[in-house]
């Protein structure tokens, strides 16, 4: 069944790395892309009018088949089905690797509530998932594991029932097998505090009615710290995506992620790219790949 090497789907998922997005934005071209589309087949394969947007549609076809995913087709599930499948980028944001605690949250969508996605595709083990979903619980309300069907019944009996289970199927189906309890009233707010940029902190304690003291930088950080540890969790946690929805807002992305093939939108809302760089990398992206493989 499977007709390619490991050098190949490793050629294949790393198309979809920020390496090559960047490249291609800041220059209108990318020899990473060209050096990486030479180990695998896909030039062959490929329709003479085809473009390099083609190519990657036709990588992502190969890699979204189960045993060969990686956490870049969860992501692209998720900003597909979930973000803008149920919610739209101008209702709902989302956050990529975002710190709470000693953990980094791969996905984090937005929407009434935060709600926190932790991949574990076929290539990741479950070592960590306690002491991550721990972590999340302290910032976020709602928790979902989102896995392989190899890896669901593993989850089943590692996580507690107030998280939620989700598994991307075989065919790119993502069911839910648990849905996740909204529970802001356990969030930790020194944790939430610890993961915010020092503006975002300012703005939700202003929004909350707390005077932000007049202290030397220096101090500034455990007075701002001190001052979250009082707040009530639950009020907190509406100020935060509240907060945040409008800090990390993604509508500006919109017309980019239209402008793109399907197998590019979650790199479009993962990796940041300026906006003086879209149309460059809309024209990469629209070239001939014939063009393409005399980019250096």
């Amino acid at each position: 069944m499977n007709m390619y090497s490991g050098a190949q789907l490793s050629a294949l998922t790393r198309l979809f790395s920020a390496t090559v997005f960047h490249e291609m934005a800041k220059r209108g071209r990318s020899g990473l892309f060209r050096r990486l589309l030479q180990q695998t087949d896909l030039i062959g394969r490929a329709d003479p009018r085809a473009t390099v947007g083609d190519a990657f549609d036709s990588a992502f076809e190969i890699l979204k088949v189960a045993g060969h995913r990686d956490e870049y087709i969860y992501r692209a599930a998720i900003s597909q089905k979930v973000l803008m499948g149920t919610h739209s980028l101008r209702t709902a944001s989302m956050l990529n690797e975002f710190r709470a605690g000693s953990s980094k949250a791969d996905l984090v969508i937005l929407n009434g509530t935060a709600t926190v996605y932790e991949i574990k595709s076929e290539r990741d083990s479950l070592t960590r998932l306690t002491s991550q979903i721990e972590d999340y619980k302290r910032v976020f309300a709602k928790v979902n594991v989102i896995a392989s069907e190899g890896h669901i019944e593993s989850v089943l009996a590692t996580v507690s029932d107030d998280i939620g289970v989700m598994c991307l199927s075989k065919r790119y189906r993502i069911t839910t097998l648990r849905e996740a309890v909204d529970c802001p009233a356990r969030i930790c707010p020194v944790t939430v505090f610890e993961s915010l940029r020092v503006a975002e902190a300012v703005t939700i304690l202003q929004a909350m009615g707390v005077t932000v003291p007049k202290v030397p930088n220096t101090q500034r950080h455990a007075a701002m710290r001190d001052l979250f540890a009082t707040l009530d969790p639950v009020a907190l946690h509406v100020e935060m995506v509240r907060t945040l929805k409008r800090t990390r807002d993604l509508a500006p992305l919109g017309e980019l992620v239209e402008r793109l093939p399907k197998s590019l939108q979650a790199a479009a809302l993962s990796v940041t790219v300026r906006r003086a760089d879209h149309s460059r990398l809309v024209d990469a992206i629209e070239t001939p790949l014939n063009a393409a493989m005399a980019w250096s």
